[in-house]
């Protein structure tokens, strides 16, 4: 039964993390996508209320249009580093005139935080306003023209920190995962109490486990090899971080899992319970045919105004807005930040 419980869940883990600490140089050009000619890109380090060292790549426009422009923190997908799909969001977004900063969360990639590979409700929606803290001091930034775009299960994250920060002017959600629900129910919700009560012990017994053994258990994550009989979501997640269209080495996606006793804070503490206060835009991007579609779908229905939209990419699944060019909406969202960043 309990091996069935988290193996309902593991997917809900796979897609996480990073691994040690060491900062790349700035002329090293490391992503997993080109360099744009149109853009100049700096690391930068900040820190959160936690006291924790973040680290970014900034972008920003080599031609600018005004002395304090808009700007755009991204981050995501679950367990991606900055280097893969948020690096090409802010990319993307500083050529088409905003300053963009991508950055690893709290644990994982180049940023800070011991033990490493560790996920947190509290802690990765404030990743999110520490990077609104950052930009807010950019001189070249005008702080009250402030948005977020968040990734998978950083579109979680970033809708829960909207409803927190009413500096965050407008929000863009892509191809979104609710982190605690999955994690705490299962996909589809289909852990049952009985079943998530298992789940607490089991964790709870390895929490026992890690403190006496010094370490911390990891949890399983994407395979290296298919058998064929994984789900299609599951063949799309390898296809992207086990290829060399989206593998890092500092990728938990692409190498590893995560901290397993991660999963208790996501099992406990829900994001979404305020997102119905959210006052500013909030823009929903999510694939047709993306097995995680219902979780946009259902936290767009809490969302209350005329300012919030969900928008379905015809013909897309999930891993389709990680970097197909052909389906990624980068015109729709440049609109929005546009409309709500003025």
């Amino acid at each position: 039964m309990l091996k069935h419980v988290l193996s309902t869940c593991i997917a809900a883990l796979l897609v996480i993390g990073a691994n040690n600490m060491s900062i790349a140089k700035n002329n090293d050009w490391d992503k997993t996508f080109p360099k744009s000619d149109k853009i100049n890109v700096e690391k930068v380090q900040f820190k959160n209320r936690y006291g924790i060292t973040l680290v970014g790549d900034l972008y920003t426009p080599k031609q600018k249009t005004e002395d304090k422009m808009a700007a755009i923190a991204v981050s995501g997908p679950f367990g991606a580093v900055k280097e893969q799909v948020s690096g090409r969001y802010a990319q993307t977004m500083a050529e088409r005139g905003f300053v963009a900063l991508a950055f690893d969360p709290s644990y994982t990639g180049e940023s800070g935080g011991e033990p490493r590979d560790v996920a947190s409700p509290d802690i990765n929606t404030e990743d999110f306003s520490a990077a609104v803290d950052f930009l807010s001091s950019q001189k070249n930034v005008n702080p009250e023209r402030i948005g977020i775009i968040g990734i998978c299960g950083f579109g979680g994250f970033g809708l829960n920190a909207a409803a927190i920060d009413t500096r965050i002017k407008g929000t863009v959600t892509v191809t979104m995962y609710d982190m605690t629900r999955v994690t705490a129910r299962g996909y589809n919700d289909t852990i049952d109490e009985d079943a998530r009560y298992a789940m607490k012990e089991q964790l709870n017994k390895q929490r026992t486990e890690d403190y006496k053994n010094g370490t911390y258990a990891k949890s399983q994550g994407l395979p290296d090899q298919l058998t064929g009989d994984e789900p299609q979501f599951v063949k799309d997640y390898v296809g992207f971080y086990k290829t060399k269209r989206g593998f890092h080495k500092r990728s938990i996606g692409s190498n590893g899992g995560w901290n397993t006793t991660s999963s208790l804070s996501l099992i406990n503490m829900p994001i979404l319970a305020y997102s119905s206060e959210i006052r500013n835009a909030v823009l929903m991007v999510h694939g047709e045919k993306a097995h995680s579609r219902y979780f946009s779908e259902d936290a767009f229905k809490k969302l209350k105004g005329d300012n919030k939209e969900l928008y379905i990419v015809e013909g897309a699944n999930h891993v389709d807005l990680y970097d197909n060019l052909e389906k990624i909406p980068f015109d729709k969202i440049e609109q929005f930040f546009k409309t709500n960043l003025k």
